[in-house]
């Protein structure tokens, strides 16, 4: 807001219009910011030929294009000077911190499913560690993907491992405020993981019984395991806690696939969701020509209220 004014008065005016234009352009872009209805999370890589590799600057460029949320999957892995810097900046432009992943994600073994204690210790102590990078970067929300289908087991006894698994966890995050979000994968690029469909999301969610144990619906990954997604989306509500975005085929920005994008955050909008909407996806075409593509179809799909 300061800057708006500031650059409303008139002797600022003249000094501006005496500058390159694209000096001009850098000092008042902030004018004719967008604001959109959702919290739409970009990451970072997703502009860099307009920011920079600077992972600060990244931030900004995003802030400026009015973006009001952010999200880093491998926040974790990042210094603690880098995210001490990041979440300094993520504060003084406005931006909400989404997900980053919990614990070490197994692809191929049955880790949660299984039952074994060594497994289950090992995960609850990535999250309790989370707990402190949550803080740092004022993180309300991490990932957890259970990983790989235990074969030699029946279904119903891992599902059981499963929950027994995410109680303990909701524990150690339950005092702080903190949410771990369960994220259903598709079969067509993860196959054979745990975890794959929003009903059955829904279901541990409801047996865990916790504030802190909760969903996050990827429309891309959903898509594909199972459709019907505004239907779908309705049944899981109340367990929903966190969004992510990816159109098909291709899993890149909202316009250029089969999901109609507009629909779904008209819905998503209507239910009062005040959470983030992670930008999990590519950039359809590369360089800065695919980076304003991706801001452009955001302002498209996001003008459902006009």
């Amino acid at each position: 807001m300061e800057r708006r004014k500031f650059i409303k008065n008139t002797a600022l005016a003249g000094t501006l219009s005496a500058l390159p234009l694209n000096q001009v352009f850098s000092k008042t872009n902030n004018m004719n910011i967008h604001r959109f209805n959702l919290k739409y999370a970009p990451h970072i890589g997703m502009f860099k030929h307009h920011a920079g590799d600077n992972v600060i600057d990244q931030l900004n460029f995003m802030a400026d294009q009015g973006f009001t949320a952010f999200e880093d999957n491998e926040m974790r892995n990042r210094p603690i000077d880098e995210q001490e810097a990041m979440a300094k900046a993520m504060k003084e432009r406005g931006l909400t911190m989404g997900v980053f992943v919990a614990h070490k994600i197994y692809w191929k073994e049955p880790n949660l499913a299984s039952g074994k204690q060594e497994w289950r210790d090992e995960f609850l102590n990535y999250i309790t560690s989370s707990v402190d990078i949550a803080k740092r970067v004022n993180a309300k929300w991490m990932t957890v993907v259970p990983g790989h289908v235990d074969l030699r087991q029946d279904i119903e006894y891992q599902t059981e491992h499963v929950i027994e698994t995410l109680k303990q966890a909701s524990k150690i995050l339950e005092p702080h405020g903190i949410i771990m979000v369960l994220e259903p994968l598709n079969f067509r690029d993860h196959p054979g993981l745990f975890l794959t469909e929003s009903p059955q999301a829904y279901q541990i969610c409801k047996a865990v019984d916790s504030p802190s144990c909760k969903i996050l619906f990827d429309i891309y990954h959903q898509q594909i395991q199972e459709g019907n997604l505004i239907p779908n989306i309705e049944k899981c509500w109340d367990e929903i806690a966190y969004f992510q975005i990816g159109d098909n085929p291709g899993r890149n920005e909202p316009t250029i696939g089969e999901i109609n994008y507009t629909n779904i955050f008209k819905y998503i909008h209507s239910k009062g969701f005040n959470g983030v909407l992670g930008m999990e996806h590519g950039n359809s075409m590369p360089g800065k020509k695919g980076e304003e593509r991706v801001i452009n179809s955001y302002k498209k799909v996001d003008n459902f209220l006009l």
